[in-house]
């Protein structure tokens, strides 16, 4: 199990990104809820983000690949728009102990 930070570090309608030994993630708070997922566009398998920890479009209302614009809902993962439309980001299991984000499935 791996550890990624605190919930209380993961602010509403932000993402933060962990780089884990061969398979990045990154985590999105929306509405109070968590989502965890491997940072890979299906399209290109290229990392999603164009700055350190910033997953999400100009509205935080979706998560956008920096690379071709997709863009794909934050509680599915599922593309909406752009070349991987009907694909799906790849979710990861975890769970919270003690405030802490933990993964608990294959990162």
């Amino acid at each position: 199990m791996t550890e990624l930070c605190s919930v209380h570090d993961l602010e509403e309608g932000r993402s933060l990104g962990f780089d884990l030994p061969d398979n990045p993630v990154f985590a999105v708070r929306k509405d109070g809820e968590i989502y965890v997922y491997k940072n890979v566009c299906p399209h290109l398998g290229v990392a999603l983000e164009f700055m350190e920890n910033e997953f999400l479009d100009m509205d935080g209302a979706l998560i956008q690949c920096s690379t071709h614009g997709a863009l794909f809902e934050i509680e599915s993962g599922h593309c909406l728009a752009g070349p991987c439309q009907g694909e799906n980001l790849t979710p990861v299991e975890f769970v919270i102990q003690n405030d802490v984000i933990v993964l608990t499935g294959d990162a």
